[in-house]
């Protein structure tokens, strides 16, 4: 659940960085 509000909390670039590390760490 932290990981929605932590997408939602970081700005549209963080946001795609954040999003592929949390990818490719539960891929």
């Amino acid at each position: 659940m932290g990981l929605k509000c932590g997408i939602v909390g970081l700005p549209n670039v963080g946001k795609s960085t954040l999003f592929n590390a949390l990818t490719s760490a539960k891929a």
